[in-house]
C-alpha cells in the first residue's frame, strides 16, 4: 500500500532547506510489488506516489537477493583496493571511477564512486581495470544486476503507463530497452574513514549534494547504513529534509527529469541528498535508466489539456545531457527547457 499524503513537491526548490526534522517510517510510501491489491490498484499507487512525493519504496521486488549480493561484494572487493590501483579504472569522463568530486564544476562529496555504461561490451572493458584478477567476475556480477534491475524498471514504467491512462502503455518502457540505450549504473562508497573525531562524522557533512537524477527513472539499492534524504513539503507551506530510514531488502525508484519531461510535470523529479552521518561506510547501487541520445522528450499527448498545457519544449536525451554538463549538480535543469506563457516561448537558455 502507499502512505503518502503530502501535497506535490516541487521540482524548483530552493538550493537551500530546512534541516531534516525527521518522519516516520510511514511517510514514506511503500510499494508491495506482489500487488495484492491487483495491477490496477498499483498502478494507481503507484502514479499517485510519483506525482505527490517523486519516489516509492519498492519491496516484494523480485530482484533475487542473489545478484544484489554478487554486486555488493564485486563492489566491495574494488573499493577496498589501493587509492592507486582503484585510479586505473578512472578518471570519470564521464564513466570510470571517480573521488570526491562529482562533476567538472566544483561540486564534491564525500564519497568514492564507479559509473558504468551498461552495455555489457563496455562493461567488459572496465572490468579489466576494476578487478585485474578475474574481469569476468565483476562483469558478470554487473551485467545479472543490470538485467534485473532493467526488468524492475520496465515493470514500474509498464504500470505507470497503465495508471497514467496513456494510449500504449509500454511507450515508456520501450524508451529504456533499445539496443543504443543510455542507462548507467553508478555504484557509490562513502568510506568511514571520512567520519571526523573519534569516528562521529558532523550531522552537516555532505556525501552527495542536493540534486535530481535527469534520466526517466532511477532504481536504488543500499546497505543498511542510512544516509539518504529527499525534499519533501511538510505540511506547513515549506519543503523540508526527510530521512530516509535504509532497507536493504528494498529499492528506492524515483521520478528522473526525463519522466517529469514526458508526463508534462504530473510525475515529479524529486530533489534528493545523501548525508554522510555514520562511522560505517555506506555502499550504494543506482541504476538510472536512460533513453537513446537521439530520443525525441516531449509530453505524452494524454498529459497535455487545456487546464494542463504544455510545460517543457520538445528536446533530445543528447541536448539534455549536454546541458547538464555545463551546470551544478543543485542547477533545475529543467526549467531550461520551460515554455513560457502562453505564447509557446522558450525560456532563454544559458
Amino acid at each position: 500500500m502507499v502512505a503518502s499524503t503530502a501535497a506535490p513537491a516541487s521540482s524548483s526548490a530552493a538550493a537551500v532547506a530546512p534541516a531534516c526534522r525527521g518522519m516516520a517510517p510511514a511517510g514514506i510510501p511503500t510499494i508491495d510489488m506482489s500487488a495484492p491489491a491487483g495491477r490496477a490498484e498499483m498502478s494507481r499507487q503507484m502514479v499517485e506516489a510519483f506525482a505527490e512525493r517523486g519516489f516509492f519504496k519498492a519491496v516484494n521486488h523480485g530482484v533475487p537477493p542473489r545478484a544484489s549480493a554478487r554486486l555488493d561484494a564485486a563492489s566491495a572487493a574494488f573499493f577496498a583496493r589501493p587509492a592507486e590501483e582503484k585510479q586505473e579504472a578512472g578518471p570519470p569522463d564521464p564513466l570510470g571511477y571517480g573521488s570526491r568530486s562529482i562533476g567538472s564544476h566544483g561540486d564534491v562529496g564525500e564519497l568514492e564512486y564507479l559509473i558504468l555504461h551498461t552495455d555489457p561490451e563496455v562493461v567488459a572493458r572496465k572490468a579489466r581495470a576494476v578487478d585485474r584478477d578475474d574481469p569476468s567476475r565483476f562483469s558478470e556480477a554487473v551485467n545479472e544486476y543490470v538485467q534485473a534491475v532493467r526488468h524492475l524498471a520496465c515493470r514500474i514504467l509498464d504500470m505507470l503507463g497503465e495508471g497514467l491512462g496513456l494510449r500504449d502503455p509500454a511507450s515508456l518502457s520501450r524508451l529504456i530497452t533499445t539496443t543504443d540505450g543510455d542507462s548507467l549504473v553508478r555504484i557509490n562508497h562513502y568510506p568511514a574513514s571520512a567520519a571526523g573525531d573519534g569516528g562521529v562524522k558532523a550531522a552537516s557533512s555532505v556525501g552527495f549534494g542536493e540534486h535530481t537524477d535527469p534520466q526517466i527513472l532511477s532504481v536504488l539499492r543500499a546497505n543498511d547504513v542510512d544516509g539518504l534524504q529527499v525534499l519533501l513539503p511538510d505540511g506547513r507551506g515549506e519543503d523540508a529534509w526527510v530521512q530516509v530510514p535504509a532497507d536493504p531488502a528494498a529499492f528506492f525508484i524515483n521520478v528522473g527529469d526525463l519522466l517529469q519531461a514526458l508526463t508534462n510535470g504530473k510525475l515529479v523529479s524529486i530533489r534528493h541528498r545523501v548525508m554522510a552521518s555514520s562511522s560505517k561506510p555506506r555502499l550504494s547501487a543506482i541504476y538510472f535508466a536512460a533513453p537513446a541520445l537521439h530520443e525525441r522528450i516531449s509530453a505524452f499527448p494524454e498529459t497535455v489539456t487545456a487546464a494542463a498545457p504544455r510545460r517543457y519544449r520538445p528536446f533530445t536525451w543528447a541536448e539534455y545531457k549536454k546541458t547538464m554538463y555545463t551546470l551544478r549538480l543543485s542547477h533545475n535543469r529543467l526549467d531550461l527547457f520551460a515554455v513560457v506563457g502562453d505564447s509557446g516561448e522558450d525560456k532563454p537558455r544559458i
